[in-house]
């Protein structure tokens, strides 16, 4: 039991993440897509500019065009301004302001918020843990659009992603997936699920910093990029050709780094590190180690733990940047659900290292700030 001024952390419902051999199975398959769209020497060279029929880089569009393939979805489009940017333009070609948005009733991540206010859509909420209360929304009939976000928005949500895109098909009301923190990570994203659109961001999967792409139904895409005319706003041919050269490297890192989290996670959880009270595996929103401490030190600790090397803050998420283990905070939308966690809770992401380090890092940590 905590003690009584210590909030317990809820139950999460972590997603799926995919085992190393399938993930290497699906690096195979993105070379097999890159492949069919790519002779060898022109993954050597990139153009730039606003080709003449094509409004943008010639390798920009067969990268494009390798992505649909990889997922599975008709047409693809890079947008500048990473996931958020592709939520964006996605969500600008879908709704106007005054229609009607299915969404979760949950804390909306921040830059989305911004989003959806300035369109000035009329969001409607539902739990989508329940499902019979989701079928009954979309029973109405006011809805041509749901939102909907892959990873976990409340710590405790429990929905299939899939379960709510199923029954928003079923409904003939078309779906956004926000499929970042998810893609690669998971075993399908949500144009894969039967989504209309997945958007994310390259950055987070270590590609070059704000290009994000929106993924799925032709129409969808074709108006993101109608809407995205301008010369200055096209992903130039060497950024999405970097891009894809860093996602090769993404699904075996992916499932290498969820397959440490777990074991750190069961380490924490036999009482390894003095001075934890309990441990989470959670998708908030990437997938990462929610960490209860025995005490109210959760706001030291990061900067504690920087001294051994933890990376204290974030750059992208699993940008290209960030290899040491993360000790960080809990994420803005988590503590807006649950804000008493804020100096109980810190959020650990192994990155690139093994578990050894990371519950090395954590016991010198904890065992610094007991001095005081």
């Amino acid at each position: 039991m905590p003690p009584a001024n210590s909030p317990a952390l809820p139950t999460t419902h972590p997603l799926a993440t995919v085992p190393v051999e399938d993930a290497a199975s699906r690096q195979f398959r993105l070379l097999e897509c890159t492949a069919a769209h790519f002779e060898g020497t022109e993954l050597f060279s990139a153009d730039a500019g606003v080709v003449p029929g094509l409004g943008r880089p010639r390798t920009t569009a067969r990268v494009e065009a390798v992505l649909a393939d990889f997922f599975g979805a008709e047409d693809a489009a890079f947008v500048q301004g990473a996931g958020t940017g592709a939520i964006r333009a996605a969500l600008n070609a879908a709704v106007r302001a005054g229609d009607p948005l299915l969404i979760h009733r949950a804390p909306v991540y921040r830059t989305t918020e911004v989003t959806l206010r300035g369109i000035g859509v009329r969001t409607e909420e539902v739990d989508f843990n329940d499902l019979e209360a989701l079928r009954a929304a979309l029973a109405t009939g006011r809805f041509q659009w749901a939102y909907v976000q892959h990873t976990r928005q409340r710590l405790a949500d429990s929905y299939d992603p899939g379960d709510v895109l199923a029954a928003c098909r079923a409904a003939g009301v078309r779906s956004i997936v926000d499929d970042n923190y998810a893609v690669m990570r998971v075993p399908a994203s949500g144009v894969e699920l039967g989504a209309d659109a997945s958007c994310f961001s390259l950055f987070k999967l270590h590609g070059p910093e704000g290009v994000g792409v929106v993924v799925g139904a032709r129409d969808l895409v074709e108006h993101v990029r109608r809407d995205n005319y301008s010369g200055g706003g096209q992903v130039q041919g060497h950024q999405a050709l970097d891009a894809l050269r860093a996602l090769t490297h993404v699904p075996v890192m992916w499932a290498l780094q969820s397959r440490v989290g777990a074991e750190v996670a069961e380490r924490l959880a036999a009482g390894e590190v003095p001075g934890v009270a309990e441990v989470r595996v959670a998708n908030a929103q990437d997938r990462c180690l929610l960490v209860r401490l025995d005490r109210p030190v959760a706001r030291e600790l990061p900067s504690v733990a920087a001294r051994f090397g933890a990376a204290p803050y974030p750059v992208g998420s699993n940008s290209r940047y960030e290899i040491a283990p993360l000790f960080y905070r809990m994420s803005s939308s988590a503590l807006d659900d649950a804000p008493e966690l804020a100096d109980w809770t810190v959020r650990i992401n192994p990155m690139r290292a093994g578990a050894d380090l990371v519950v090395d890092i954590l016991r010198r940590s904890l065992h610094e700030l007991s001095k005081d």
